[in-house]
């Protein structure tokens, strides 16, 4: 199966590159290119691409009201969110929006084609190193949480495995990390969303946040 993918940059060089590297893929197809988020949105609608790589600082309309956009209009297309270091805050908003994950522009290629096939299949994408500057840079001003309710159905083991995706860690860097097979670490992530009743990993980081989620 062919993944359709639009291009979302007003940057054109940025889009050339990534339309090359994309284009020389025999299962990824660019169907298109948007300098601006308004645009992005109604070739989306006309387009109906199965993932829309989503630059967040553009003009007309930035890449968060694009996706909220997107999502709101019920299409099946995923955003995946494109940012730099210095711009981590909008990430979070992105994420809250619905994108189904975030990657920095300076992702190897090859990371970028993981990228693209894993949300094309509905799974979400959380790039390590912003997950983990992202909590750094916003657990000093997190509030306390709405109360311990949700947390309290976890026990021990997923409590730290909880802290340890929302950190942006893979079952492998968790497994490792507590000394677990990949197998367990991925039941009790699968617990953890069923309990939570979360979507996926990327959700996991938003509940983190919103609960001022701290190991114990």
């Amino acid at each position: 199966m062919t993944i359709s993918v639009l291009l979302v940059d007003d940057q054109p060089l940025l889009s050339l590159g990534f339309r090359l590297v994309l284009e020389a893929q025999p299962d990824i197809k660019v169907v298109g290119e948007a300098p601006d988020g308004a645009k992005a949105v109604a070739m989306t609608r006309a387009l109906e691409p199965d993932v829309v790589l989503m630059d967040i600082r553009m003009p007309v309309m930035d890449g968060i009201e694009a996706t909220r956009a997107i999502v709101a209009s019920g299409s099946a297309s995923r955003s995946l969110v494109l940012t730099t270091f210095d711009l981590d805050e909008y990430v979070y908003a992105a994420l809250r929006a619905g994108a189904s994950g975030f990657l920095l522009k300076d992702v190897p290629p090859a990371d970028l084609l993981s990228a693209i096939r894993a949300v094309a299949g509905g799974h979400a994408v959380v790039a390590p190193a912003v997950t983990r500057r992202l909590l750094e840079r916003f657990a000093p001003m997190l509030p306390s949480g709405s109360g311990p309710a949700p947390l309290e159905q976890l026990t021990a083991r997923e409590r730290e495995v909880l802290d340890l995706v929302a950190r942006g860690l893979t079952n492998t860097e968790i497994a490792g990390r507590l000394v677990l097979s990949e197998a367990t670490v991925k039941a009790h992530v699968g617990r953890l969303l069923a309990k939570l009743q979360l979507r996926d990993r990327v959700q996991i980081v938003i509940f983190a946040y919103d609960n001022g989620f701290r190991s114990i």
